[in-house]
């Protein structure tokens, strides 16, 4: 039985589809909706009911905007492109050839090792794409910013040049307001005035969006202790999940989300798609759009005859090519030109609840320490230091916030 009789792009695409683990929705499909272009040029509207936004990429060259009337401005940018291979080995080629029929028993063994593998990197396509719209909503220092690398290409798309967002739409909490000081922060409080904060701008907030860490942080709290108790007159009170979620709604007027999905980084860590220590109020409506771009494999599939080219879902495109060799050798091909817009990022909100500190010991330390900001230690706790030139016994510490 030859491997092409079996191995086809419209297969890998329907085993992908028909995997359980891919069953599980990316929540930023919600409010980032799937779209397709053609070409690498992305539009950008945004509504004079904000401020536009400029949206620009550092390895690209980004067109001029083009002004088409008051109120309306449209930007075009070129979008990100990700593509990675694998190879189906002479072995599994073999695998596959020994089969008599499509009921023996080893061609199913080797076409679950092919559709595991190509699985994965469907899997990792689709990654993408969800970094991206969870990176806007988290913000990076209140900019609704994506940055993210791909085979050695680091893109960089910043979506607040003008630190408008930043100033109107994000709040850091410090000091005895940090989340994380569960006696005297007030996040009731913060969520209220946020939601506030967005009515004046005649935007309504309906859902606040957090990972299972960051709402420990509520689970503990005595501000939001105290309200569950008040409510229900009782000093035996537990502080369940679900009495936690129906104090913040009926405080606040807003729906806790709590988004736990995870991902493998490019450094093989797990990591949250949405962020800890950070909460974004959400409308109920759509923020934009997940826009794909034709990618080089789908061009191909109309221009060259011996390349197997299907979709899997809006935008990602299969590639399968033979080379005979010798050795043979199969690759399959997963593509993707993708990039978010945010036309409606002044509906949203960034809250940073908690703020966390890694400390570094400063190497060769020369000149005034105070000056340079730099941290000794106090007991178990880091203060900025008053020395205005280097002690020698002491060792001295920048500060970064992660």
């Amino acid at each position: 039985m030859l491997t092409s009789e079996v191995i086809n792009t419209s297969a890998i695409a329907l085993a992908a589809t028909n995997n359980a683990s891919n069953a599980v929705p990316y929540l930023g499909l919600q409010f980032f909706p799937e779209m397709k272009k053609a070409g690498l040029d992305l539009k950008w509207i945004k509504t004079h009911k904000g401020l536009p936004v400029t949206l620009k990429a550092s390895n690209f060259d980004a067109l001029p905007a083009l002004r088409t009337r008051e109120g309306v401005k449209i930007e075009k940018t070129q979008m990100a492109f990700f593509r990675e291979t694998m190879q189906i080995t002479e072995e599994d080629e073999q695998e596959i050839g020994r089969a008599d029929d499509e009921n023996d028993p080893y061609l199913k063994s080797a076409l679950q090792s092919v559709y595991d593998d190509t699985n994965a990197l469907l899997s990792g396509a689709e990654v993408v794409p969800e970094r991206m719209r969870m990176s806007l909503l988290a913000t990076t220092e209140g900019h609704p910013s994506i940055g993210i690398e791909s085979d050695g290409v680091k893109y960089e798309y910043d979506y607040d040049p003008n630190g408008e967002y930043a100033a109107k739409h994000y709040l850091k909490l410090e000091g005895t307001s940090d989340w994380s000081d569960t006696e005297n922060s007030k996040p009731l409080t913060d969520l209220n005035n946020a939601r506030k904060a967005l009515a004046k701008l005649g935007k309504i907030a309906s859902y606040v969006l957090m990972n299972s860490n960051t709402f420990e942080y509520l689970l503990n709290n005595k501000q939001v202790k105290n309200a569950i108790l008040a409510q229900n007159l009782t000093a035996n009170i537990e502080m369940t999940e679900e009495n936690v979620v129906s104090i913040v709604r009926s405080r606040t007027k807003l729906s806790i989300v709590l988004y736990d999905k995870m991902y493998m980084d490019e450094n093989k860590n797990d990591q949250y798609f949405y962020p800890d220590n950070k909460v974004t109020l959400l409308p109920a409506g759509a923020l934009g759009k997940t826009w794909f771009g034709t990618t080089p494999e789908e061009r191909t599939a109309s221009q060259v005859a011996d390349v197997d080219v299907s979709m899997y879902g809006v935008g990602i495109a299969i590639a399968k090519k033979v080379e005979y060799g010798p050795p043979a050798v199969t690759s399959v091909t997963a593509s993707e030109i993708v990039l978010p817009s945010y036309e409606n990022m002044d509906s949203t909100f960034v809250i940073k609840v908690s703020t966390k500190y890694t400390y570094e010991a400063v190497s060769d330390a020369s000149g005034n320490p105070k000056e340079q900001g730099w941290y000794e230690k106090s007991g178990n706790d880091y203060v900025l230091t008053s020395d205005e030139s280097v002690t020698g016994s002491k060792t001295y510490y920048t500060r970064k916030e992660v």
